[in-house]
């Protein structure tokens, strides 16, 4: 059994949360990890912004500022803030969880401590990994993706198509208003009866959702007001409901983002079944079988016309449908976390 640590600085959450309220993918991910390496017997800490001590799931959730550091680690994660990185000198062993595009790290305060330590820098993708230079300090580069939660990975064959109902769960400020360009223009109406559903909102990344809530708000005003063309906002919910609307939904429209590192919606949606429609930006191809289980779209004429078919064809729907949960969701969270099992010294 080795002793691990997590270190996170970011928002406010815990073992508990994804069960009580919305949560962004890298916190939700956190959770997932730590509760997957505590199955395997592992002693597992995770010291960040959460209000009071809990132990959840095998998973040691500390407070980061109440000063419980544990003694004698052999693994060490510092996710995403520089600030962390030293914290832990004694460790075995230290690893550098980014998420974000890794252009951020080639900052002075990143740079020294990189090169200093020389922890091995965990990508969650092939793209991921090529935002970071060559030249960059740091130790091994490792790419681990995320897991896929098994809530999202238990979905039947269904024997009947759903009705023309698209979905789209990501940011709201990751083109979503390019979306709502497209339905209104290029998809509602030639596809009778067609619906877009938005699954999105600030609560789902707590401070930093309310630090752009005024320019998300912008948008899902925007959504809010094409009622008249099929779109229903419907706001952030919880994981347990996602999983019961993908169950009833048709097809994922997303975009993509060069900010996209990994795409849990995406991966999310596939997981359960759900062809997708994306375009080739960040990461988002690395989570469709383009022409398998959806479509990676060069433009917005391509992205209108197989949103448009898969809305309305049957046999095409069906043959992705069935493709998505053959070959879509076999790397879970077991998988990841035995990749950073294999980590520890």
């Amino acid at each position: 059994m080795a002793r691990i640590v997590l270190a996170d600085d970011g928002i406010e959450f815990d073992g508990k949360t994804p069960d009580e309220r919305p949560l962004g993918g890298v916190e939700s991910s956190v959770v997932a990890l730590m509760q997957e390496l505590a199955a395997l017997g592992h002693d597992v800490h995770v010291l960040n912004k959460s209000k009071a001590p809990l132990d959840h799931r095998g998973v040691k959730w500390r407070p980061i500022d109440g000063g419980d550091w544990p003694d004698a680690v052999d693994l060490y994660i510092a996710n995403r803030g520089d600030k962390l990185l030293d914290r832990m000198p004694g460790a075995k062993r230290t690893v550098f969880w980014t998420h974000n595009p890794a252009q951020y790290l080639l900052k002075w305060r990143y740079l020294i401590k990189l090169w200093r330590i020389k922890p091995a820098i965990i990508f969650i993708g092939d793209y991921h990994a090529t935002t970071y230079p060559g030249w960059a300090p740091g130790g091994d580069r490792v790419v681990i993706p995320y897991g896929l939660p098994d809530a999202f990975c238990q979905a039947e064959p269904l024997n009947t198509p759903p009705p023309p109902r698209a979905v789209f769960t990501s940011n709201p400020l990751r083109s979503l208003d390019w979306l709502l360009d497209v339905w209104v223009e290029e998809i509602e109406p030639r596809v009778p009866g067609a619906e877009l559903h938005v699954f999105a909102g600030a609560a789902t990344y707590g401070s930093v959702g309310e630090a752009k809530a005024s320019a998300m708000q912008a948008v899902l005003d925007r959504a809010k007001a094409l009622e008249g063309q099929g779109v229903r906002l419907r706001g952030p919910v919880p994981k347990a409901v996602l999983v019961e609307e993908l169950h009833a939904a048709r097809v994922m429209l997303y975009r993509g983002d060069l900010n996209e590192t990994f795409c849990l919606a995406v991966g999310e949606a596939q997981a359960m079944g759900v062809p997708a429609v994306v375009e080739n930006l960040g990461s988002v191809r690395e989570r469709v079988i383009d022409g398998e289980t959806g479509f990676v779209c060069a433009g917005r004429g391509a992205f209108a016309e197989n949103a448009r078919n898969l809305l309305s064809d049957d046999g095409l729907w069906t043959s992705q449908h069935l493709a998505a949960l053959d070959k879509q969701r076999s790397w879970r969270w077991p998988q990841a976390a035995a990749a950073f099992e294999a980590l520890i010294p």
